[in-house]
């Protein structure tokens, strides 16, 4: 019974932040396909002689790996600290999660704007708008919607009967 516990207040813990499985499925693949395009990518970059084209190009491969060991720790399966990472960058909202991704990926553009920098980077980018919308968190039924429509209807009705003097 305890392991069963244990099981459920872990499982509360991890499906805290509102997220579907599909969704978090979603930005799981979202992060793995941002960290090859911004690996290629930042590999191509680095094919130059401009100092600031090779920074942004450094700076994506790092963006990759850090996509690689925050989204999908098993590819980093040789490297002993991974899982504690992981295990950190999971504990992190996805408010937190977008503001990171994003700012990972508009730190290369701002070194060298080109075709390469703000490809390679868009679908880093793309995954941190993924867990921004994440954090708004889920869209209101129509029905709870409705009511809190009635209700202020109702509350603009008894302030508008009470303020003009005339009995409701």
């Amino acid at each position: 019974m305890s392991s069963e516990e244990a099981a459920a207040s872990t499982k509360a813990t991890v499906d805290d932040d509102g997220m579907t499985w599909w969704y978090r499925w979603l930005c799981k693949i979202a992060g793995v396909l941002g960290g090859i395009s911004c690996a290629v990518s930042g590999v191509w970059n680095c094919v130059t002689v401009n100092p600031l084209n090779i920074a942004a190009g450094v700076w994506m491969v790092l963006n990759a790996f850090v996509l690689f060991l925050c989204e999908v720790p098993f590819c980093c399966q040789f490297i002993e600290f991974a899982n504690a990472i992981a295990a950190r960058a999971d504990k992190l909202k996805p408010w937190q999660k977008a503001i990171f991704y994003c700012g990972m990926a508009l730190f290369p553009i701002f070194l060298s704007f080109s075709f390469t920098t703000l490809f390679g980077n868009a679908i880093a980018f793309a995954t941190g708008v993924l867990y921004g919308l994440a954090s708004l968190g889920k869209k209101g039924d129509a029905v709870t919607y409705a009511r809190l429509q009635h209700q202020k209807q109702g509350d603009e009705e008894r302030m508008t009967g009470t303020t003009n003097g005339a009995p409701e």
